[in-house]
């Protein structure tokens, strides 16, 4: 797992993906900035947000551009490094990796 700096992605400079920033968008940014929007209409906001997909679809970039707009930090996984062939092991390593 690698802490980093998002960058300076903004929302504009990425193309053909306009659905799914609004999508993410409205799950990810809006209860972070808005959170009496859910109370208000007593809704739950989503827990979190899996983006898959074949590479070089823009999932980075997408995740990049939510981290850097909202100030949060960018946390980059890759898959294999938590996948482990003990019973519970990988779901130790998600735990530690957000202490």
């Amino acid at each position: 797992m690698l802490q980093e700096d998002p960058g300076k992605v903004d929302y504009s400079s990425i193309g053909g993906l306009s659905e799914q920033i609004r999508e993410l968008r409205e799950s990810i940014e809006l209860p972070l900035m808005n959170p009496e929007l859910f109370i208000r209409v007593g809704i739950k906001p989503p827990k979190g947000v899996l983006l898959y997909g074949p590479p070089g679809t823009g999932k980075t970039l997408l995740a990049r551009a939510i981290a850097c707009n909202i100030d949060a930090n960018f946390l980059k996984v890759v898959s294999s490094a938590i996948v482990d062939k003990y019973i519970g092991e990988s779901a130790r390593i998600i735990r530690e990796m957000f202490k």
